[in-house]
């Protein structure tokens, strides 16, 4: 695809401020959304329920959204087919469910994220959970994307600073991306590399305590860019390694034990030191240790015995993905070594 025309995919409008949802009644109205106001809101069942309750859209049907499942995605897409547009307020996974009933639908949607959990605020990417554990599925990006950093910070933590783990493991996404292209040709594009590394950089050096203004309005920019690193790539490369293998093989081995930000931030210090970047592993675990994201896998509840089997299982999560992992193949008795080393590491 031509790169003007994969530029033209961005989202319409970016809205990153306290206070920011009163515009989604504006946003609504626009006419290159929505020319007669048929629209729908989908809702989380934390904020996005009180948000909605606050909206002044004549009209507007309320969706709650119950779960992140494929079936309730397909479920919902079913109905929008009867309105113009369709805003998603919530987390993550409402987020994605909205994205891709919008996708089915075939109308436009404005994304309205109440945490920074993670970058798939503006991605062309629902990440959906169904009977055999979860899949990705490809969408159409958000037209508009709204951060509103009062409701950021009225979220639990730590989803109110999970993204910083999402974003920083970036660095390790590209650097397995380029070693790919060393052992085996894949072709990396540079915009997309250093449109998520660029993401990475901002979150890494800038100052501040995490709940502040200057810090959120940052990492949300740095996870809209993530996101639009990946509509450029045309896939989730640019943003997902080893780091994710690693994420995704947790989420289904061992279902709730952290969040996504949190898993890929742990798998993006391990894939560092497996690959000899000590720099690299440096950076990220500074950073995740500064805003109290974990570093380890006893931080996110795991043993190391259930993180060396996760690190085995990763490579299959991403049949065809050449990631560090992929490149050592290692043995689980190896991996363990490796983990133990880790930890050590970590801890000195």
């Amino acid at each position: 695809m031509p790169l003007l025309a994969r530029m033209l995919a961005a989202p319409l409008v970016i809205d990153v401020r306290p206070g920011a949802v009163a515009t989604l009644g504006d946003l609504l109205a626009d006419r290159r959304i929505a020319m007669s106001g048929r629209v729908a809101v989908a809702v989380g069942l934390t904020q996005g329920a009180s948000i909605a309750a606050e909206l002044n859209i004549p009209d507007a049907e309320i969706f709650p959204v119950c779960d992140g499942s494929h079936d309730t995605a397909v479920s919902l897409g079913k109905r929008l087919r009867a309105y113009e547009a369709v805003a998603g307020i919530g987390g993550g996974r409402t987020i994605d469910v909205t994205k891709f009933a919008a996708h089915m639908a075939g109308i436009p949607m404005v994304a309205v994220a109440t945490n920074l959990a993670h970058d798939g605020i503006a991605s062309p990417v629902s990440s959906l959970e169904h009977e055999s554990g979860k899949g990705s599925y490809g969408v159409v990006l958000p037209v508009a994307v709204v951060v509103d950093l009062d409701r950021v910070r009225c979220a639990p933590p730590p989803m109110d600073r999970a993204g910083i783990g999402d974003v920083v493991s970036n660095l390790s996404a590209v650097a397995d991306w380029e070693l790919s292209a060393a052992d085996t040709g894949e072709q990396v594009d540079g915009l997309a590399a250093a449109m998520a590394r660029s993401a990475a950089q901002a979150v890494l050096n800038q100052p501040g305590a995490a709940a502040s203004d200057e810090f959120l309005t940052v990492l949300a920019e740095a996870l809209i860019m993530s996101g639009l690193a990946m509509a450029v790539a045309g896939s989730s490369r640019p943003c997902s390694g080893g780091d994710h293998e690693i994420m995704h093989a947790i989420d289904q081995l061992y279902p709730g034990t952290a969040s996504h930000g949190e898993l890929a931030g742990v798998g993006a210090v391990f894939c560092a030191y497996l690959r000899g970047d000590t720099v690299q592993a440096s950076f990220i675990s500074g950073c995740l240790h500064r805003h109290g994201l974990p570093t380890s896998p006893d931080e996110v509840g795991l043993s190391r015995a259930e993180f060396v089997k996760a690190v085995a299982f990763a490579p299959g999560t991403r049949p065809g993905r050449y990631t560090i992992l992929e490149r050592l193949s290692l043995s689980e008795a190896d991996i363990a070594d490796r983990v133990e080393e880790y930890v050590r590491a970590i801890s000195g």
